[in-house]
């Protein structure tokens, strides 16, 4: 079901509010530049200055604007326990194909408490697809490759794992532990083709909101093991990769697609605009991809 370039939407807001029309619209440009899934409220999304209710809506909305034409992967991970679940449950019911579950934040558990958290959530829902979500930038932890094994002998719907780091040894050693049938989604932009060759199956990357189709163009090629053509793809978005982490994701796509009239510029505090030197930079590479001209 999860294969390919699975889109981390951003969340559009519009005085202080989330932007309805707007997430679909991006939905339905995702999909229709050839993304093989949407996700929702992963980093990309600013899931920590939501509500509850707010996570919910907007898990809603993406599986109502996707209709069944791509499968959703909902984030749902939090620091509680209890919201987490309560998360995982509510996208399971309204028709997400699964969930990501990140990797709690803050508080830096070690390697059994990691277990019992992500074995918790496994629990709640038996019959349900979950992708962990190893983040150590944010998190402050990382999963180790003999937790995510663990856990997956343990239960079946623990599928696959989101890694968002510049470690590619990593990689090696979780699908050495967790078996080379582990779905392993890169979530560092420029390094999707690299995690590929290593047996990554797609990529989760926020770069497919502004340019859809070079990223799923990009998967396609790795998963047919092109990897001659996916390197010249990897070349082409190497420059947009690196844009979206000139300030703090997601500043710098919010920032290009408000002036490709897809959102307004518009994020939730402590996330402010990026400084005129950075706009600047992100205006020369957005005209270099063609961003502002109608083409995307």
């Amino acid at each position: 079901m999860f294969r390919g370039s699975i889109p981390p939407l951003i969340t559009p807001f519009r005085q202080g509010r989330i932007d309805e029309e707007a997430l679909r619209r991006l939905v339905e440009r995702v999909i229709q530049g050839g993304s093989h899934g949407v996700s929702v409220g992963g980093t990309t999304g600013e899931p920590g200055t939501q509500t509850l209710e707010e996570r919910k809506r907007v898990i809603r909305l993406a599986v109502e604007a996707a209709a069944g034409r791509v499968p959703v992967l909902a984030g749902t991970g939090s620091l509680r326990l209890e919201e987490t679940l309560e998360l995982t449950r509510y996208a399971r019911e309204v028709g997400a194909a699964g969930a990501m579950v990140i990797v709690p934040y803050y508080v830096k558990p070690n390697q059994e408490g990691l277990y019992r958290y992500f074995a918790e959530v496994a629990r709640a829902v038996p019959d349900f697809p979950l992708v962990l979500y190893n983040i150590p930038g944010r998190s402050g932890v990382e999963i180790a490759p003999k937790t995510v094994a663990r856990l997956r002998r343990d239960f079946p719907n623990i599928i696959g794992l989101k890694h968002s780091s510049k470690d590619l040894e990593y990689v090696s050693h979780l699908l050495q532990e967790a078996g080379r049938d582990f779905l392993v989604f890169c979530g560092l932009e420029s390094l999707t083709l690299p995690m590929m060759s290593l047996g990554a199956v797609g990529a989760i990357a926020a770069t497919a909101n502004w340019l859809p189709k070079e990223v799923a163009l990009l998967c396609e090629r790795a998963l047919a093991g092109d990897y001659g053509g996916a390197r010249e793809v990897h070349y082409y978005l190497l420059e947009a990769n690196e844009a979206i982490f000139w300030d703090t994701n997601p500043i710098p796509l919010k920032t290009v697609l408000s002036w490709m009239g897809l959102c307004e510029k518009e994020w939730r505090l402590p996330l402010a605009p990026t400084t005129p030197e950075v706009e600047e930079r992100l205006r020369r590479m957005a005209e270099r991809y063609g961003l502002l001209g109608g083409e995307a």
